[in-house]
């Protein structure tokens, strides 16, 4: 009789083997430069189209095919990277989300910072803030209390040099910060944190932060925003520059999903680094729940972990990456030329 040990690893396995080999009907996997390992699992996952004359169509049905058992590897790994396949457009890109057949979350009934422009429904440009900027280490929309659960990321034209995405999984994160500085995890998970930040009247795709109160909450008039705001548990100040000042409502900094992982969720890395611009000064943006200042020996502790621990995808054209947002935070790095990345998400808690 087989150890009840032994049975559970050798299913496991199975189920892994058969995984491996399905999906390898159209993908394999290979080696990206800088990827991680963290106890046998490979971050982020990356797979190659195996199948170099097929057709888009052909691709997508096969991944429709074998949805459920990629997802199953996204969950294990947090992120996979899909190159070589035939995509080169915008559309082509919806067509490739579309076969996972998951539940659209509207660039415009979100509630993020940033500038974008839809380039079909469930596609959009990522943040427009200029070739300069970084976009530092975040979960999307975590400093919001509505946020989508995956990510879909589009290559259409890589940059000259620079513009990597940089990831990082935020429950090795969270692990090894319990270890450094327990007393700010514990603080995390007791109070929690608020985010502050200024809404222009008007979009300013000149900043990282520069959507308009007016897009952000789908409001024509302050009545309107402020009915949306009340609505969300948000404070606000009008500014006599037409701007709108918000401060959310209390919000995890360390969150616990279905899946049994803990995850170091929130914004607060990039709140921290960069929410700074002409109407947002970052040593304003954040504070725990009951109003406390998170300590700068903390955050610089924070911030070097997850620089250690940053993956530093490079991008190529036709690329796409598929991120778990409950699990792995994403960025941007400034970059040269003209780079042209889309994005597209899940909704879904």
């Amino acid at each position: 009789m087989i150890p009840l040990f032994f049975a559970t690893q050798l299913l496991t396995n199975s189920i892994q083997f058969t995984i491996e080999v399905s999906v390898n009907s159209f993908a394999q996997k290979f080696n990206v430069s800088g990827q991680q390992d963290f106890a046998g699992v490979e971050f982020p996952l990356a797979l190659v189209n195996s199948k170099k004359d097929a057709l888009l169509p052909e691709i997508l049905s096969k991944l429709a095919l074998h949805r459920d058992e990629l997802l199953k590897q996204l969950s294990t790994h947090g992120a996979i990277l899909f190159r070589g396949f035939p995509l080169v457009t915008a559309e082509d890109f919806d067509q490739f989300i579309s076969a996972f057949d998951l539940p659209n979350f509207t660039y415009s009934e979100s509630l993020s910072n940033a500038v974008r422009t839809n380039r079909t429904e469930k596609v959009f440009t990522a943040n427009e803030a200029p070739a300069s900027v970084s976009i530092f280490l975040h979960h999307e929309m975590a400093q919001t209390p509505v946020y989508p659960a995956k990510l879909f990321f589009f290559c259409e034209q890589a940059a000259n040099s620079g513009g990597a995405t940089p990831l990082c999984r935020s429950d090795i994160l969270l692990d090894r910060l319990k270890e450094l500085d327990p007393e700010f995890v514990s603080l995390c998970e007791g109070l929690g944190v608020r985010y502050s930040n200024t809404m222009p009247e008007l979009d300013d795709a000149e900043s990282g932060q520069g959507r308009s109160w007016h897009s952000t909450l789908s409001a024509e008039s302050k009545e309107a925003a402020e009915f949306k705001l009340q609505e969300l548990g948000y404070a606000w100040e009008w500014l006599g520059s037409g701007d709108l000042r918000v401060t959310s409502p209390i919000l995890p900094a360390v969150k616990d999903f279905a899946n049994g992982r803990k995850v170091f969720f929130n914004q607060l890395i990039a709140a921290f680094r960069g929410w700074k611009d002409s109407r947002n000064e970052k040593s304003r943006a954040i504070t725990f729940g009951d109003g406390s200042e998170i300590s700068l020996k903390s955050m610089t502790s924070v911030i070097a972990l997850s620089d250690e621990l940053s993956f530093d995808l490079p991008w190529q054209a036709g690329d796409v990456a598929l991120v778990d947002n409950y699990l792995v935070m994403h960025g941007r790095r400034p970059y040269e030329g003209q780079r042209r990345v889309l994005a597209s998400l899940v909704a879904g808690r």
